[in-house]
């Protein structure tokens, strides 16, 4: 192993039947965090003066492409979206205030922990996701959650009855943010595993190299992976699970007969969250689910006189 140190819904009313997979917040979430980071990638193209705008960050034959030119492309493309996740932001902060909802560090690092564990590795929407970002968001779906079961009254012997059916969906396993490289031979690898050494980035190695399309153009990121994958080669799980955050496997063989490189980016330690710190979530849950329909933070808008440039 090698080291980069220093280197770059909603079912019928009633108690759940027991569930393999919490999927909600987790699907609503992924969405609010993709989103999330088009607002710090845009926020980023703005130009910082007043000639910043004509800044050429690319050229084609001789003929410039400026700052300016791509922040139009970004806004016509993502603009309204953008927006609309500040707006939507700032009126479930409002909210908040206006309801005395609170939502505590411990709160996010459940479900952060709860949406690792449930992704599929072949869901590319959790990759390249800012930390900070990823917090905010999830903040911004809880202050909802919050607001809309206020007034929803679930006992707690249905909260105990979940706990005991499906307390496995709180024992979460030890996660690794995995980047990998499908090559197609041994020396191959061999030669991109060199390169690392000398300081080569996995990400860009990935994006040249991988055979692995989908991973490719995200640098080889293939999200959180546990020890329990499923669908995913076994010598990827056990050279990803035997590495520490930063550092790459030597060449692997696949049972494919290709050859991959595996690096971990990150690693999530496990945990077993008791009762007392799921209560909340679960009661929050099973609120939900009593809702007779899906609400997103627009209909709050008009409750804080919220209004908005693409407003008709």
């Amino acid at each position: 192993m090698r080291s980069s140190h220093n280197r770059e819904r909603r079912p019928e009313q009633g108690r759940p039947t027991k569930k393999t997979l919490k999927t909600k917040p987790v699907l609503v979430v992924l969405g609010l965090l993709l989103a999330g980071n088009l607002l710090w990638f845009i926020a980023w193209l703005i130009p910082n003066g007043p000639s910043g705008g004509n800044e050429e960050v690319a050229s084609v034959d001789g003929n410039s492409i400026t700052r300016e030119d791509w922040l139009v492309a970004m806004e016509e493309q993502y603009g309204q979206e953008t927006l609309l996740e500040l707006v939507n932001s700032k009126v479930m902060e409002t909210a908040a205030k206006k309801y005395d909802i609170n939502v505590s560090e411990e709160e996010i690092d459940l479900e952060l922990a709860l949406i690792r564990s449930a992704q599929d590795a072949s869901d590319s929407s959790l990759q390249a996701l800012n930390g900070e970002v990823q917090r905010q968001k999830i903040r911004s779906q809880l202050i909802l959650d919050k607001v809309l079961t206020k007034d929803i009254v679930i006992n707690d012997d249905e909260i105990e009855s979940f706990f005991k059916e499906n307390q496995a969906l709180y024992n979460i396993p030890t996660t690794y943010r995995t980047r990998m490289m499908i090559l197609p031979t041994a020396d191959e690898a061999k030669s991109a595993v060199k390169e690392l050494d000398n300081g080569s980035s996995f990400d860009v190695l990935a994006r040249e190299r991988s055979l692995d399309s989908a991973s490719a153009s995200l640098g080889g990121d293939i999200g959180y992976i546990t020890s329990q994958q499923e669908n995913m080669d076994p010598a990827i799980i056990d050279a990803a699970t035997k590495l520490k955050a930063g550092e790459w496997s030597d060449s692997i063989n696949l049972e494919d007969g290709r050859i991959a490189v595996v690096y971990v980016e990150d690693v999530a330690e496990g945990k077993s969250f008791k009762y007392d710190q799921v209560k909340d979530h679960i009661k929050r849950e099973l609120a939900l689910e009593q809702l007779p329909q899906s609400v997103s933070p627009e209909a709050f808008w008009k409750e804080f006189d919220t209004e908005w440039f693409y407003s008709e």
